[in-house]
């Protein structure tokens, strides 16, 4: 077998697209040790991690669609089995692969799809974290406005119970709602959430919302409108079984009076 036969088999072995009885073939080479058969899958291995390291630049707009595109171009949809001539054998699957000019196209072109792919993975990435920004902008925006407004209450809730390293604020607005921020809330446990409460006057508490709190025991969340609720008296959080309930039941982590 020459070099340019082994260049071959071992440009589909790296690529994972040797298949029956030239990846058994190469196979057994490598399982007897033959030096031509290692250096190639050496070589051919180099020479991939060689142009990856080389694409510095990152891909430019619509690298997206041209990538799916040439997916569909150039990818067999089924192994293609071409016919046995004397004293060699093809790859099934990479007919194409028979010189060292194509090979190096090959390689090209595979790291031009990893590169690609690991670009828009990022782009996506950031795509997301600038909605999550724009969210947090808004929310910033309602609170300021929120605390602009002399019909807003600002309540400060602490600790009671077993929440009492915890403390909250609460911004409330009749018309508008409220934002509750905390911190220092211990985690739920499994099967329950923390509920928080509205109290005006003698009226039964009315629910704010539920929520669970992040690894450092923080929350912040957007309280709508309650119905038939203007000024409050108290706000207060207690720990429900998950999904909450129409009235409190569990034990207070936080309250705050007006």
């Amino acid at each position: 077998m020459n070099r340019e036969e082994l260049s071959e088999l071992a440009a589909g072995y790296v690529l994972n697209a040797l298949e029956g009885e030239d990846r058994a073939r190469f196979e057994a080479l490598l399982d007897a040790g033959d030096q031509g058969a290692h250096a190639a899958l050496r070589d051919f291995a180099a020479a991939l991690a060689a142009v990856g390291a080389s694409a510095t630049e990152a891909p430019p707009p619509g690298v997206k669609a041209e990538l799916l595109a040439r997916i569909q171009r150039e990818s067999p949809a089924a192994p293609v089995a071409r016919p046995k001539t004397a004293g060699r054998r093809h790859s099934a699957f990479w007919p194409g692969l028979a010189s060292g000019a194509v090979a190096a196209a090959l390689v090209a072109l595979v790291v031009g799809w990893l590169v690609a792919a690991e670009y828009t993975a990022r782009l996506d990435t950031l795509e997301r974290r600038a909605a999550e920004l724009r969210v947090e902008l808004e929310r910033q925006k309602a609170l300021l406005e929120l605390l602009g407004d002399p019909a807003s209450q600002v309540v400060a809730l602490s600790g009671v119970g077993p929440g009492s390293a915890a403390r909250g604020r609460m911004v409330w607005h009749a018309r508008a709602g409220g934002y509750f921020a905390a911190a220092d809330l211990p985690a739920p446990p499994a099967g329950r959430t923390y509920q928080l409460w509205a109290i005006a006057g003698a009226n039964a508490p009315v629910s704010g919302g539920v929520f669970t709190v992040t690894a450092g025991g923080a929350v912040q969340l957007v309280v709508p409108p309650l119905p038939g609720i203007t000024r409050v008296d108290a706000f207060a959080v207690t720990i429900e079984p998950a999904g909450g309930l129409p009235a409190p039941s569990g034990e207070m982590y936080l309250l705050g009076k007006s």
